[in-house]
């Protein structure tokens, strides 16, 4: 048994079919493409489907590793023929499973091409942000990224694009100008805001239900330098904290994005000492202006308790990961969340009775984003919009596969009474796909996305099923 099969299951990619595929059609596959081609037995396999999430357990078919549209066209071609689903993995930060499927792997598509006069870059479905945002430095350019520039473009944006400058800058998805698109008919199709327009829109916030990006022009934005980063108090400090949080984030402009989480730190060399082993209330400020600027912008929510640490700063636009501080080193992980229309006193309330310090709970960070500003005024993509997002990150490991779940969910539906009862792509687990078909889209998005996924994947061999929408 293999490391990667042993690994603790989330959920799968559920197959159009179960029979076995032979050798003689693995053979053909690998005529048909360009890339290397393995079965489930090479131990190639382990290291081509690892990524940052660890939690997911794979058993492919078979694994393309494309190296261009035309393999990933001819793959889709392979598997229609035949019956079998399609998966993509490109950086693995997702926590699905791959089973039963053949899976694209598109790490090699590694195109980033800066167009400075058009303020854009090109990147392939391999590209992750951190290369992106070196790229566009040299031109006063930088990027609407994730929290963590270790994800990839592609993904990111697929799932919406919620990132540390929304209120500024808006979705990821509200930048997108072109893509390069392989729908489940085998096609490779161009698309933009006025060639295919429907798939375009599918596309941005469907993830891989309608079609499998290998290629995606993104606009850069005009940006040197922020001021940001984490403020850290202690647990004890967590409910006068997140009110003046609350009360701080409504007067804030669009200049200021921030969010607030409780974070259950681990008792590790990996989290900084002061840190390590406690429970803490992460405050995270991305403000675009400059420093005498921010520091007034800020100073109200260093008054409200003793900080443990303060690392907000005048930073280069490359360091925006020093917002969310995210983990950068892989991990067993599962996550879930919710958008929320209105957060109030109660909210909050609500939110601590949950999640607070006083519970021991296999919970990792429970968070509250402040995502309104340009984010509510966007039009791209096939998803909703609202003013917060709450988001749930857990350890996957093996004691926990049962109970992680069952929590997370417990935190969000705290705050239901708040919540459109809709969730970002990429922040839904398999299962709150499982558990709720569709709550990534409003029943009017999610009849647009299934119209066009069946009109251009008419077997159903994408991610639709995966998703929820077949």
């Amino acid at each position: 048994m293999t490391e990667l099969s042993m690994r603790p299951a989330t959920a799968a990619t559920e197959p159009v079919t179960t029979e076995t595929t032979s050798a003689q059609e693995i053979a053909d596959l690998r005529r048909a493409v360009s890339g290397p081609v393995w079965d489930p037995g090479d131990v190639d396999v382990v290291t081509e489907l690892a990524g940052f999430n660890l939690a997911p357990s794979h058993e492919p078919v078979a694994v393309v590793a494309a190296t261009s549209a035309a393999d990933v066209a001819a793959t889709v071609r392979w598997a229609r023929v035949r019956g079998i689903g399609v998966g993509v993995v490109a950086t693995g930060h997702a926590d699905f499973s791959h089973r039963g499927v053949v899976v694209i792997s598109t790490k090699r598509l590694d195109r980033c091409q800066v167009d400075a006069a058009e303020r854009t870059v090109t990147v392939g479905a391999g590209v992750k942000w951190a290369r992106v945002l070196e790229a566009a430095a040299p031109h006063g350019l930088s990027a609407v990224t994730g929290s963590s520039s270790d994800v990839g473009v592609v993904g990111f944006t697929t799932g919406g694009g919620i990132g540390p400058l929304v209120r500024r800058f808006g979705y990821g998805c509200d930048r997108v100008r072109r893509m390069q698109v392989v729908t489940g008919d085998g096609q490779v199709r161009e698309v933009s805001p006025t060639q295919d327009a429907e798939l375009f829109n599918a596309v941005l916030g469907g993830k891989d239900a309608a079609g499998i990006v290998v290629e995606m022009t993104v606009e850069l934005v005009e940006m040197t330098r922020f001021y940001g980063g984490s403020i850290f108090f202690d647990g004890a400090d967590a409910s006068a904290v997140m009110h003046a949080w609350r009360t701080w984030q409504l007067g804030l402009t669009e200049n200021t994005t921030t969010s607030i989480a409780i974070l259950r730190m681990p008792d590790m060399e990996a989290a900084p000492p002061p840190l390590r082993g406690r429970t803490v209330v992460q405050v995270r400020v991305a403000h675009l202006g400059p420093e005498i600027e921010g520091l007034e912008v800020v100073s109200p929510m260093r008054r409200v308790a003793t900080p443990i640490v303060d690392m907000v700063a005048e930073m280069p636009a490359g360091a925006i990961d020093a917002v969310h501080c995210d983990p950068t080193e892989p991990m067993l992980a599962w996550a879930t969340g919710a958008f929320v229309d209105t957060v109030d006193d109660d909210t909050i309330d609500a939110l601590l009775a949950a999640a607070g310090p006083q519970h021991e709970l296999p919970v990792i960070m429970v968070e509250l984003r402040a995502i309104g500003g340009a984010g509510m005024r966007g039009t791209a993509g096939c998803l909703p919009r609202a003013p917060y997002l709450m988001g749930v990150i857990a350890p996957m490991v093996p004691p926990l596969v049962d109970v992680v779940p069952a929590v997370g969910h417990g935190i969000v539906d705290a705050l239901a009474p708040w919540s459109p009862g809709t969730v970002p792509v990429n922040f839904a687990s398999p299962q709150t796909i499982a558990a709720r078909p569709g709550a990534c889209w409003t029943a009017e998005e999610r009849a647009r996305l299934t119209e066009v996924s069946r009109r251009v994947d008419p077997d159903g061999v994408l991610g639709g099923r995966r998703l929820g929408l077949r």
